[in-house]
């Protein structure tokens, strides 16, 4: 995760019964039930099995590594922010509070979001800070970041049911063929998203794929780490052009629960667009997905991006909740 001991900004206690303190003071035992609470709601929200996610951030907090911080009342951890240093952007990777914590006028979750920002912004060396907050309606959560001069980006979460509706088609083409996704495919793959987001939306929210090193960073952790699902490479695919054998889109698809997919990366070089490769990338993977009788596939996609939404619609995908992504670069 690029984890580093960088954070040398400490905002002083609520005068409040909460009080919101270094997360490296606190073990994994004392922050084990609120993240067991955070999964039975992501498990409600989206469908989506958080434990490995958990399991890796309490290794983080026992290590006393993970830079955040931890909302306490009475002893109880009832909150926490976590971010990771990437160089010279910041990257905030959670930010949750239970039903129980509460501050008078305020939220706990506003004012963590305020330490994080605070500390980020004050760290040397930062330039670029992002986060996107998958758990929190849009807007929930905007307040603290529009006042520092972050950009809001709504996204939308939408998922496809697979054990009812249509199949997606998956169209024959002249000069392209698919195959399942293999470990010789990072290095294509990666030229591949760094060219199909060139001047794209998505380059604003996350700029690791604005180079083929930082396309390089972000393949490794989707299929190496368990922070967005765990890789399926059985539903993985890439599409290769026949005469010149190179790699001209992929779909990269998790299982973030037994029964349910999430398709991580979908993209295409911009000169194979609007033939309906896309369209039987997902055709692929949902085949595949319903042979194992899973239930449902989600994805992820930014509201402005029209024309990917526009098709995710036409695919019988709906929209099941929208939140934001948030990025300031100082």
């Amino acid at each position: 995760m690029g984890l580093h001991t960088r954070f040398e900004s400490f905002p002083p206690p609520q005068p409040s019964g909460v009080e919101i303190l270094d997360l490296r003071h606190f073990s994994a035992q004392h922050v084990r039930p609120l993240l067991e609470y955070e999964t039975l709601v992501w498990g409600r929200l989206m469908q989506w099995d958080y434990r490995p996610s958990a399991d890796m951030i309490l290794r983080y907090i026992e290590s006393k590594i993970l830079p955040g911080y931890a909302a306490v009342e009475y002893g109880r951890v009832g909150g926490y922010a976590f971010f990771v240093y990437e160089g010279s952007k910041g990257v905030i990777g959670d930010l949750f509070a239970d039903n129980a914590i509460r501050l008078d006028g305020d939220t706990v979750e506003r004012r963590l979001a305020v330490h994080v920002i605070d500390t980020l912004q004050q760290s040397p060396g930062i330039h670029r800070i992002e986060a996107q907050l998958l758990p929190h309606e849009s807007g929930a959560l905007s307040a603290p970041f529009l006042e520092q001069g972050f950009r809001q980006f709504p996204r939308l979460f939408m998922t496809l049911p697979l054990k009812i509706g249509p199949s997606v088609k998956v169209s024959p083409f002249a000069d392209v063929e698919f195959r399942r996704w293999s470990e010789q495919d990072f290095q294509p793959a990666a030229a591949v998203i760094t060219a199909a987001y060139q001047e794209h939306i998505d380059s604003e929210i996350n700029d690791q794929y604005r180079t083929l090193g930082g396309s390089l960073r972000f393949l490794n952790n989707i299929v190496r780490f368990p922070g967005c699902g765990v890789f399926d490479s059985n539903a993985s695919f890439v599409a290769i052009h026949r005469t010149t054998r190179s790699l001209v889109g992929l779909l990269l698809c998790s299982r973030v629960r037994d029964d349910v997919g999430h398709v991580t990366q979908v993209c295409l070089l911009p000169e194979h667009r609007g033939r309906n490769i896309g369209q039987s990338l997902i055709g692929l993977c949902t085949q595949e997905l319903r042979n194992r009788n899973f239930s449902a596939l989600s994805l992820t996609v930014t509201e402005g991006n029209r024309k990917a939404v526009e098709l995710y619609l036409h695919l019988n995908f709906s929209t099941q909740r929208k939140f934001d992504a948030f990025v300031w670069e100082g």
